[in-house]
């Protein structure tokens, strides 16, 4: 379960109205002794100052990163489609962005955008990131989600102030082989669905303008590009169609019962935060070393984090009373039913380890939904600041 092109005159130029808002370091303290690390102490400062670009910044990681990356005084710039659900994270957490409403698959759109943002750093998010769509729709997941990344890559090439790129992938670019030993960052690629295969496909992308086009050479500097495959992501916010927990949060919602298929599926299940802060440490490191870094990265929780589907739905219920569900036993297309990750090289090589564990994240999941459908509160400024004293009282490098 998964935790038309635009012309180039319809480019929207634009900056989400409303003043910038306080810092959610500033504004919703966790209740922990010593000094909160200022915004621009994370990461090593790398971001503070800096023009960065997050494609996919209307989705649910994207928004998330935006508004982080904010808060680190990053000049921070979006491409994407508008915002494909109501409510839209990206709308309720409101900040100042300058955005670019295009198609990925809209090549001269994407280029005059990036070339307009002048980004030393790409975050590249946007995507068409659902199974079952994918199934419904193939076509376009595999033009938005392979040919997008070409026409980012090509854009990239001919825009000389970029530095980084760290193209977000999926833990479902592997093979799966059905075994329980966790996938490895030279594990063969694959996919049986139509999502699953584009994501394979855009990692063989990545590698081959990497080595053919974005290495060092003829007098050009190298572009330092890095694939990120993140596990499946919850947390506050996301109202995509077919994901579990905004499933659960719409039928508790409404007063229904939500029909849950494939509950013995085990996936990884992280906080978004947490691919997030993988993400940011990735693109410091690569600005430092644009060599050694710019390869595969897993992105995952710990082996604790590995849960089916129907042990994550009993316990956020258990915090949430509204939410109840049934097996759904009609036939659905193919799913992976055994997914893991292995996450040893980012763990040993880039000191990235999750900061929540699995009770924490279904716990800050559901008090977000509840808090906001019951009183309107957006408490995604919150629930970063606590994620950020909590890595610094874990001593997280990038925190401290």
């Amino acid at each position: 379960m998964e935790f038309g092109p635009r012309a180039v005159e319809d480019l929207v130029l634009t900056s989400a109205p409303g003043k910038a808002a306080a810092s959610p370091l500033q504004r919703a303290p966790c209740l922990r002794t010593g000094a909160p690390p200022t915004e621009a102490s994370l990461f090593g400062g790398v971001y503070a100052g800096r023009r960065v670009l997050v494609t996919g910044h209307t989705g649910f990681k994207g928004s998330w990163l935006a508004m982080w990356l904010r808060d680190l005084g990053a000049r921070v710039f979006g491409l994407a489609l508008p915002a494909a659900t109501g409510p839209s994270h990206h709308a309720l957490l409101g900040g100042p962005i300058e955005e670019a409403l295009v198609d990925l698959r809209d090549a001269a759109a994407v280029a005059c955008a990036v070339r307009g943002f002048e980004p030393e750093v790409i975050f590249h998010l946007a995507a068409q990131p659902l199974v079952r769509r994918s199934y419904r729709e193939p076509a376009a997941t595999f033009d938005t989600n392979v040919m997008g990344v070409v026409h980012l890559l090509e854009a990239v090439r001919a825009t000389p102030g970029v530095r980084v790129v760290v193209n977000a992938t999926s833990d479902k670019c592997y093979l799966n082989r059905h075994t329980s030993a966790g996938y490895r960052e030279g594990d063969a690629l694959g996919g049986h669905d139509p999502y699953s295969a584009s994501k394979a496909c855009a990692e063989i992308v990545s590698a081959s303008y990497r080595a053919s086009f974005l290495a060092p050479g003829d007098g050009r500097p190298a572009v330092a590009l890095a694939t990120a495959r993140a596990g499946n992501v919850i947390g506050g916010g996301d109202w995509s169609e077919d994901r579990l927990v905004p499933d659960l949060v719409r039928a508790a919602r409404a007063g229904r019962v939500s029909a849950i298929r494939n509950p013995g599926a085990t996936r990884p299940w992280q906080h978004v935060l947490e691919p997030l802060a993988g993400y940011l440490l990735l693109g410091q490191r690569l600005l430092a070393d644009p060599v050694a870094c710019a390869r595969p990265w897993n992105f995952g929780p710990d082996a604790a984090g590995h849960a089916s589907v129907g042990d994550v739905v009993q316990a956020f219920a258990a915090h949430w009373s509204a939410v109840r569900h049934r097996v759904d036993g009609a036939a659905h297309p193919h799913e992976a039913a055994l997914l893991h990750l292995d996450c040893a090289s980012a763990r040993e090589q880039l000191a990235w380890h999750p900061v929540w564990d699995l009770a924490t994240t279904l716990a800050r999941t559901a008090r977000w939904y509840r808090r906001f459908h019951e009183h309107g509160d957006v408490a995604s400024a919150g629930d970063l600041a606590c994620y950020v004293a909590d890595a610094r009282a874990a001593s997280l490098a990038w925190a401290v």
